[in-house]
């Protein structure tokens, strides 16, 4: 790209000049209209009697439900289990697999997890802790393919390299140093990294081909990495959990209702999206709400103590597409890059080999997106109908903090298309305009937290609330996502079933996930194992490095400060 082109890059995608004075008057107008629309709702519905009693309720036909609908029915197959979905089939949403990048997170590539401290030290501990969530996932999907929940691995998972593509002085030393600082966990074995131009053209030849300036550029691979399809191995679960006789699915039913009944339980109905006089009532003595965005309004329906502290940011995303299979043929990488300086994380661009749909094709962005909705097929109405007097303020401190991303988000909504095609160039400077097509992928709702000593806090991770009494959880946030999600439902069920977590079920869990319970990190053979294991199951096609002779990694300090994840995964 010449300069002329980068010039021109930025600015088309320059900031519009959002003040914060000017922020904070259309938020208290913004306020009142909520509050206004919030007191002219009905008060959700109540039903005298349900129609049938569950033991487990999972809210939402995602990624999350059903990796934790296929756990308990191993752990408890006489349980009755039943998921309510508002669409008319499961993973629609962002499980879809065009409505995420697919990206088998495991901190490979994604520099954020991996900031430098005040004296330019890389801190590796957050990346640690997200590769660790990422081989529980691979444990937990091998099993399931080995059982025969889940057929041909190579529909929903595939060896792709993880890779980093920067340029400038200061992103090769960081670079460096990120490299040098991973090579303490042999979780991170056999990263290679290069300057040099003719490797990085082995590696991608289409980041390379056509390129002016190859100067100060560095690069890295891992093995690895993967990409994964989340819908397909969510479809998978659902199909396999419909043939127990205890699982119910309900599709094309959206819940509006959630209450306490005085048993402890929770009467919880479901009406007909296309038909709103048909309503399905169950009474459940656990409620998982994993319905994505939506996660937040339905949380507040329950009425908990502990859903009060929480409100809601929405943003979306889209992405470049290209289907053209000569193109997709030569690229097999996910390549990430660096946010520029003065970008929000969330910017972080990415050149993605996907395989969906049977087919590979790519993937460039993400471009950011603003809708009201918490949902991609949402409402316009669910930001306001968040809004409680218990969190306002603390969205307000956000908006009024964060000015910064609402200027980026701005300038990213009038980005125009040949901006994001220049932008595009940058990784791949040869793209032809009528190969690429803009897709509007899927919404993230990012959690804003009342801290009780810094007030309204921007939390970009995941994060499990649940009811003191452990009747009802629901999972917030979006970073890093389904790629981990069997790592997020354990942690679920040691906080909801602790007590059956170490006991009855603790074998079962070993079964399910060997390495349960330990850290790989600091165990180099039991590394190797579960990488051969679980890549001859899931029929990985690049082999894993050999770790013969590595040293265990070093782990981190006792009580020392987790890195925050400052990414929005889009």
């Amino acid at each position: 790209m010449t300069e002329n082109e980068t010039s021109r890059a930025k600015a088309a995608s320059k900031p519009l000049a959002i003040t914060r004075r000017r922020l904070l008057g259309t938020a208290l107008g913004a306020g009142a209209a909520f509050f206004a629309y919030r007191w002219l709702t009905e008060e959700q519905h109540r039903a005298e009697t349900a129609d049938r009693s569950v033991d487990v309720l999972l809210i939402g036909g995602g990624i999350m439900s059903a990796t934790l609908g296929v756990m308990l029915a191993e752990l408890e197959p006489t349980w009755r289990i039943e998921t309510f979905e508002r669409l008319s089939n499961v993973a629609d949403e962002s499980s879809n697999g065009w409505n995420n990048a697919g990206t088998g997170h495991s901190a490979l590539c994604e520099l954020n997890y991996t900031p430098e401290d005040d004296k330019g030290n890389v801190q590796i501990a957050r990346a640690i802790d997200i590769n660790e969530q990422f081989q529980i996932s691979r444990q937990f999907w091998a099993h399931q393919a080995r059982t025969g929940v889940l057929e041909n691995p190579r529909s929903f998972i595939n060896s792709t390299p993880h890779m980093n593509l920067c340029w400038g002085e200061e992103n090769v030393e960081f670079i460096t140093k990120r490299v040098e600082a991973l090579k303490a966990s042999p979780l991170f074995a056999g990263m290679e990294i290069t300057t040099d131009p003719a490797k990085i053209a082995e590696w991608i030849p289409l980041a390379m081909e056509g390129r002016e300036d190859t100067s100060n550029l560095v690069a890295t691979r891992s093995p690895l990495g993967t990409d994964v399809n989340l819908g397909e191995i969510t479809r998978q679960f659902f199909a396999r959990l419909s043939k127990n006789p205890t699982f119910t699915l309900k599709t094309g039913v959206e819940v509006r209702s959630i209450t306490r009944n005085p048993s402890g339980t929770w009467r919880v109905s479901a009406f007909g999206t296309e038909d709103g006089s048909k309503i399905e009532t169950v009474d459940a003595r656990f409620v998982f709400i994993g319905a994505g965005g939506a996660a937040l309004p339905l949380l507040q329906l329950s009425g908990i103590e502990e859903a009060k502290a929480y409100a809601g940011f929405p943003v979306g995303g889209s992405f470049l597409v290209t289907e053209n299979q000569e193109v997709a043929a030569r690229h097999l990488a996910k390549v990430y890059g660096k946010a520029d300086v003065g970008s929000p994380p969330m910017s972080v661009p990415h050149l993605d080999t996907r395989v969906l749909d049977g087919k590979r094709v790519l993937l460039f962005g993400p471009f950011a997106t603003w809708s009201s909705k918490f949902l991609k097929n949402g409402s316009y109405f669910d930001l306001p109908d968040s809004v409680t007097i218990e969190n306002l303020s603390s969205m307000l401190q956000v908006s009024w903090n964060e000015i910064a991303l609402v200027n980026y988000l701005a300038g990213q909504l009038v980005q125009s298309h040949d901006a994001q095609l220049t932008e595009l160039r940058r990784y791949y400077p040869e793209a032809k305009d009528e190969d690429w097509r803009l897709w509007q992928a899927g919404q993230r709702v990012q959690i804003i937290y009342n801290d009780p000593k810094k007030g309204g806090v921007l939390k970009l991770g995941t994060e499990v609330v649940m009811a003191k009494d452990r009747s009802i959880a629901a999972l917030l946030g979006a970073s890093p996502g389904g790629s981990t999600s069997p790592a997020i439902m354990l942690g679920l069920l040691e906080k909801a079933f602790p007590d059956q977590v170490k006991g009855a079920w603790s074998g079962k869990l070993r079964t399910i996930v060997p390495s349960y319970g330990k850290k790989l990190n600091g165990d180099p053979v039991l590394i190797a194992s579960v990488w051969k294991e679980t890549a001859d199951a899931l029929q990985l096609s690049i082999p894993s490095p050999d770790l013969t002779g590595v040293a265990g990694g070093v782990a981190a300090p006792s009580g020392a400060p987790m890195p925050v994840d400052n990414e929005v995964k889009l």
